[in-house]
């Protein structure tokens, strides 16, 4: 936690050399204005904290009224941790209007004094648009637009751009480059640097625009992909009413885990705590244990979303009505259940409740048709949870009840599919007998990640035992608690020679309930990624297969999403238009944005990784650069790793590299080596680095599952990752040989 700068009569601390920037014409009112906002920060942080002590305090309540108190509770200290983690440099900015109104500063959350003055507009709100879509052919009414850098809670940069051609003579600081030009050249961190002061106005109109339907956001590397999924993310939960926490608030579907890692502190800094953040692995269970798959032509079928159709019949295959009838002993005399009744019963479940839910209301129904063929006059002295616990000692009716319809587990489910070629035939009947063959195998529960989409169908459609046995369980303990405080009260009255009217109240249902304890029994945990969600965000979504699609539209039902990524990129191959792939997954409404200028990789490193993707895919959406990095692309031999990597660190004590590479890269870097990630080109998509060191990028792609479908496969797949590989860069690219001249030389 940084506290906001004590000395609120300095919010700036500006190097020597900006000193024309400090001249109080510049910066008068900016001074002010915050040290305003620093006192604002200092007593907002301080009710908040005893608001939030005093309420935690507070006795915790029951139903609605823990709900909405734990809820309070979350919002009060997700703000408290913001305040607190920001401190002054909540600020991003200020506007100046033309016209000669107040101007208008512009923070990651909004922030009204005591007596209800706005000092800073969230970057969300309408009248904060202007801080980022202005344009000097469209300036939505600014004379001028401010942007902060700040450092440990202290203005150490700012920049003007001015939109009318005078009128602010001796007001504006104006720079050769604009705010967002001069934070390319800074140093990556571990964590995605703060991006939120720079976006550009083509990020802004697309992280706007409406979550109605699926948006594309199309755009090869350095574009700012990420920073509109994140960005957006954050925007439509705060200013979108189709996408809140009531109506399932949004999910963020990330491509692995260090890309997470890597974007974790940037939604916090939005001013937003409420989105789930996953990778596809993270779904399912068995995600974590899961492998690749080693056999493409298996990776294949399983990518095919017609495969995962085959969850439905290999249930429905343990819902069968029985088809003959069962004679049932009771204590009230015998009643058969016939082929009908039992049909009707199995009819009985609610539409879309899970197999294993379903069961006891299956049961239900059969108690029910027991019931009916029974004597109601005798049964007017037992309680419902009596009947029920008699019919559940006729041993063959509980067991031909199992039989027919089973609890199972969803890994059992799809283990027995890869095991038992009779059941995958008859669940998938399209499939020939030589695939069928394929994807049988003697540890059929060894998980691949081509699993996790029919795990999940598997999951979803048949529900959780346990939570089938959780939900018995405590139908049992509130049945014993009835059955003993009937007990009691049935000796109440006994004892009572004329017993009134709230005695006999006693006995009644409604009374009963409310008498009961259910506050210590068991709850089912919530998932808190099956979803609904209103909206899923999808980063490098162009290495999605059909199957996987699935898993993310069963959380979505409303379509709406935002699909990020770059066809080029796709390491398996993306031949169609993305109006054709999510289409075929069954996404209607989509609209799609390109974004073409590469604001991260330097002219120099592009201009060699272009012609290493247009050699497999032409029609690549490859961007254009708008800054040089003053340092070529160098080569050099692998030998020299150590050599290249402990120099550079020594030159830039705050910068980090990447070493990538096919597989791991070990190297003697020491104590420097936690600013050196080690990574393989997969897992570098997404991230960026200072420096990217390339590891015989000429022999990726030989050992990869993928290459056994031919030589043309491998050689595209090699291209694609080392085109990603290469465009990771923000300031320089060294590309190692197996045997190659020294360091410096072209090949």
């Amino acid at each position: 936690m940084r506290p906001p700068p004590t000395d609120i009569d300095s919010p700036f601390a500006l190097p020597d050399r900006l000193a024309a920037k400090a001249d109080p014409e510049m910066i008068g009112g900016d001074r002010e204005h915050l040290s305003t906002v620093t006192a604002t920060l200092a007593a907002q942080i301080s009710s908040l904290g005893e608001r939030l002590g005093a309420l935690r305090a507070s006795p915790g309540g029951v139903g609605r009224a823990a709900a909405d108190r734990d809820r309070e509770i979350h919002r009060l200290s997700s703000r408290l941790r913001l305040l607190r983690r920001f401190g002054l440099d909540l600020c991003l900015g200020k506007l100046v209007y033309a016209d000669d109104t107040d101007p208008v500063y512009i923070g990651r959350i909004g922030l009204s004094d005591a007596g209800g003055r706005r000092l800073l507009i969230d970057w969300r709100a309408d009248a904060a648009e202007p801080f980022f879509a202005a344009t000097h052919a469209r300036p939505l009414g600014l004379a001028s637009r401010r942007r902060y850098r700040w450092d440990q809670g202290r203005i150490t940069d700012y920049w003007d751009e001015v939109f009318i051609s005078d009128g602010l003579a001796g007001h504006a600081a104006l720079d050769d480059q604009s705010a967002f030009i001069a934070s390319l050249g800074s140093s990556r961190s571990p964590q995605m640097r703060d991006v939120l002061a720079t976006i550009a106005t083509d990020q802004d109109a697309i992280i706007r625009a409406s979550s109605r339907g699926a948006l594309v956001v199309d755009g090869g590397p350095g574009t700012g992909k990420t920073v509109v999924a994140l960005h957006r993310a954050a925007y439509l939960l705060y200013a979108d009413p189709h996408v809140d926490d009531r109506r399932g608030g949004v999910l963020f579907v990330g491509p692995h885990r260090p890309y997470l890692a890597y974007v974790a502190d940037v939604l916090p800094g939005l001013g937003e705590e409420g989105v789930q953040t996953c990778t596809l692995r993270d779904l399912v269970g068995e995600g974590a244990v899961a492998v690749e798959e080693t056999e493409p032509e298996v990776a294949r079928l399983k990518a095919s979303a017609q495969l995962v159709s085959a969850i439905e019949p290999a249930v429905a295959l343990y819902e069968e009505p029985p088809t003959r009838s069962l004679t049932v002993e009771t204590p009230w005399g015998e009643v058969e259940i016939g082929p009908d009744d039992w049909a009707e019963a199995f009819a009985s479940p609610d539409p879309g409740l899970p197999h294993n839910l379903a069961r006891d209301q299956v049961w239900e129904a059969l108690v029910a048709t027991v019931a009916d063929q029974l004597d109601h006059d005798e049964l007017e002295d037992f309680s419902p949870d009596a009947f029920r616990s008699a019919l559940r000692l006729d041993d063959e009716l509980t067991e031909t009840f199992t039989r027919a319809w089973t609890l199972i587990e969803p890994t059992d489910l799809v283990a027995d599919l890869w095991s038992v070629p009779a059941y995958l035939r008859r669940c998938a009947p399209w499939l020939g007998s030589d695939e069928i063959a394929r994807l049988q195998r003697s540890a059929p529960d060894a998980w691949t990640v081509s699993d996790l989409p029919l795990l999940d169908a598997a999951r979803r459609r048949l529900g959780d035992p346990a939570t089938a046995r959780r939900s018995r369980q405590r139908e049992a303990a509130v049945a014993a608690e009835r059955a003993y405080l009937d007990d009691v009260i049935g000796h109440l009255l006994d004892a009572v020679v004329d017993p009134g009217d709230d005695l006999i109240m006693l006995k009644g249902e409604d009374l009963q309930s409310a008498l009961v304890h259910t506050d210590g029994l068991a709850e089912p945990d919530p998932d808190l990624l099956a979803g609904p969600f209103a909206h899923v965000v999808v980063d490098e979504a162009q290495e999605l297969t059909d199957a996987e699609w699935q898993m993310l539209r069963r959380r979505c039902p409303s379509g709406s999403f935002t699909v990020v990524g770059d066809r080029a990129q796709a390491r398996r191959g993306f031949p169609e238009s993305w109006a054709e792939r999510l289409d075929r997954v069954g996404l209607t409404r989509i609209s799609q944005a390109r974004l073409t200028i590469n604001y991260r990789t330097p002219e120099e490193v592009m201009a060699e990784a272009e012609p290493v993707i247009r050699a497999v895919r032409p029609d690549a959406n490859v961007p254009t650069s708008v800054r040089r990095g003053g340092i070529g692309v160098r080569h050099g031999s692998t030998a020299e790793l150590d050599a290249v990597v402990g120099s550079w660190l020594a030159e830039h004590p705050d910068g980090i590299a990447a070493v990538i590479a096919a597989t791991g890269v070990a190297t003697g870097l020491g104590a420097s080596s936690e600013r050196v990630r080690r990574l393989t080109p997969e897992l570098a998509k997404g991230l960026e680095f200072d420096l990217v060191v390339l590891i015989e990028p000429e022999t990726w792609g030989a050992g990869d599952p993928g290459s056994r479908h031919g030589q043309d496969a491998r050689v595209v797949l090699a291209a694609v990752d080392t085109y990603v590989a290469m465009t990771r860069a923000t300031q320089q690219l060294v590309v190692l040989h197996g045997s190659a001249p020294a360091v410096g030389a072209r090949r």
